[in-house]
């Protein structure tokens, strides 16, 4: 008789056990004396062990499994918890923006990677209707949704700066050819 497949937890699933945690772990952090002591350390040796363990995993796996695992929403979040993950911070926030441009884009605006300054991302930003990134209330929508994005993937940036995009090149004035061809003529 063969075994049934453990069950995985859907990703809303994990979200809402993350958020349990953290709830949790703050009621720990926030009670007085020894056994809150006692338990916020179990918590990070937890923690640090099971790193351990997953930087072991990663150790032996070659490039297309590590790529995959990283791939992963929730493992390439324990992978940056742990100071582990293979790619680096830029491109981890590069792809960040690159998957949210079809969101932005239907808003009628752009988000477009301009790169890292120090430990701060730059991300290029328009709004729809041609105005720039300044105007309408959507705009700030997806400012924030950008920095969101980006710091969950790379969360050892320190913060998303926002670029105005690049005004568009003047177009060439015109000059009539009658102009150039007749000006000794006078």
């Amino acid at each position: 008789m063969a075994e049934a497949a453990p069950t995985r937890l859907a990703d809303l699933d994990v979200e809402t056990r993350l958020a349990r945690l953290d709830h949790l772990l703050e009621a720990i952090e926030s009670a007085p004396g020894p056994t809150t002591r006692s338990a916020t350390e179990a918590v990070g040796l937890l923690t640090e062990v099971y790193g351990e363990a997953l930087a072991r995993v990663m150790d032996h796996a070659d490039g297309r499994l590590a790529e995959l695992l990283a791939d992963d929403e929730l493992l390439g979040h324990l992978l940056v918890l742990h100071d582990i993950h293979p790619e680096p911070a830029e491109l981890r926030a590069a792809r960040a923006v690159e998957r949210l441009r079809p969101a932005v884009r239907e808003r009628g605006g752009d988000a477009e990677w301009a790169g890292v300054e120090g430990q701060v991302a730059r991300v290029r930003l328009t709004s729809g209707g041609g105005c720039g990134s300044g105007c309408g209330g959507g705009a700030s929508e997806v400012t924030d949704a950008v920095r969101e994005a980006v710091l969950a993937a790379a969360p050892e940036l320190t913060a998303v700066e926002p670029l105005a995009a690049a005004a568009p090149a003047p177009a060439p004035a015109f000059v009539p050819l009658a102009t150039l061809t007749h000006r000794g003529a006078r």
